[in-house]
């Protein structure tokens, strides 16, 4: 962690407070677990998730009452509710949900899809247990978090309706257009929401920051730069690649994204987006999560935990394009989104230059698309 991160972390209540904190989470994600349990589910993932679920709870337990330090509980307690997350997630991809009725709003909640929720936010308190974090700091940083999800949710929405403006606007000419010209037409007047959606976010969190365009971090990219941007496309895809297979060896489904429904209906689009991937997505969507989103989360993360946070909100904005699919299958897609954001994050935390991130998720997503194009073409 480092000194910024951790300014205002100390307090006499932080080593009973957080520890609290993370045995009420634990002992939800416990029960939660348990349901399918009851239920008679006898599946040994679901079982393994509720055990990694009590060991959650007993290291927190001994944490606030047995003479067990937080450099032995907190990682332990860290460790089984990542753990819970992973198994939760591999069970809701395999259609266990242990859904239950609320009788008051007629709404049918899966269980284990809080038992993933809840495992993931008591995996983030044992962190802050390990770190000695306090509950200002605590405060500090969920504050942040928040905010920042509420800009990357911006960056989501704000193209959508830019984009949906523009095609109001438009709509008398593109329905003279031929099919192929129309869907052309139709992608431009997307991109063209994503360029100015985005800047409108971006100019609205420099303006209520007090922040300008120093703010962002762009220059040529130096020799060593250059390699880092080469690597990042072999790992990228080969992080893909090594996921997939690891999807295909567990029996996970993952789902579509919506521009491979696209590249099945007009395979040729494809070739455009191949361009547009370099010149707009990948600046575009680093520009927001990386250089203002993971850069703002320096301020009171260490700059590897602003990497995972920011891969969180990156990975949970872009639930909306697998949202055709059903909820286990769109959760490991966000897995692999939230994988290859990880690297992307860890490039821009090493360079300080946006150029080297948006170039290579550019280049990655433009070798996507040609790829689509051979297969559906």
């Amino acid at each position: 962690m480092t000194e910024t991160a951790r300014a205002d972390d100390a307090s006499p209540i932080a080593s009973d407070v957080i520890p609290g904190i993370g045995t009420t989470l634990a002992g939800i994600t416990m029960v939660a677990m348990l349901v399918p349990v009851r239920r008679g589910v006898d599946d040994p993932v679901v079982w393994a998730g509720a055990a990694f679920a009590v060991a959650a709870v007993l290291a927190f337990l001994a944490r606030r009452h047995a003479d067990i330090g937080r450099r032995v509980a907190a990682p332990i307690a860290a460790v089984s509710s990542a753990a819970v997350v992973l198994l939760a997630g591999y069970t809701l991809n395999q259609g266990v949900m242990a859904s239950t009725a609320l009788p008051a709003i007629s709404v049918s909640i899966p269980i284990v899809f809080v038992a993933f929720l809840t495992a993931g936010l008591t995996a983030g308190i044992g962190v802050a247990d390990y770190y000695d974090i306090g509950l200002a700091g605590l405060k500090r940083r969920s504050n942040q978090t928040l905010s920042l999800s509420v800009v990357g949710l911006a960056g989501l929405l704000a193209p959508m309706f830019v984009g949906a403006v523009l095609y109001l606007l438009a709509i008398p000419f593109i329905e003279t257009l031929p099919e192929i010209e129309r869907a052309v037409a139709e992608q431009f007047i997307n991109q063209m929401g994503v360029i100015v959606g985005t800047a409108i976010v971006v100019g609205a969190f420099l303006r209520t920051t007090d922040r300008d365009l120093s703010y962002i971090d762009v220059r040529w990219p130096t020799l060593r730069e250059i390699g880092w941007t080469v690597g990042g496309v072999m790992v990228l895809i080969g992080t893909v690649y090594a996921i997939s297979l690891l999807m295909q060896s567990t029996g996970v489904e993952s789902a579509e994204h919506a521009t491979t429904q696209d590249a099945a209906e007009t395979p040729e689009l494809m070739l455009l987006l191949v361009p547009i991937a370099i010149l707009v997505i990948g600046p575009f969507e680093e520009l927001l999560y990386r250089n203002i989103i993971q850069k703002s989360l320096y301020e009171t993360f260490s700059r590897f935990g602003a990497v995972a946070v920011s891969s969180v909100i990156f990975a949970g904005v872009h639930a909306l394009a697998y949202a055709t699919a059903g909820l286990g299958a769109v959760i490991a897609s966000l897995g692999t989104v939230f994988g290859l954001s990880l690297v992307l994050g860890v490039i821009y935390e090493r360079t300080d230059n946006l150029v080297v991130p948006a170039l290579i998720h550019g280049l990655f997503n433009a070798v996507t698309f040609a790829n689509l194009y051979f297969i559906y073409s």
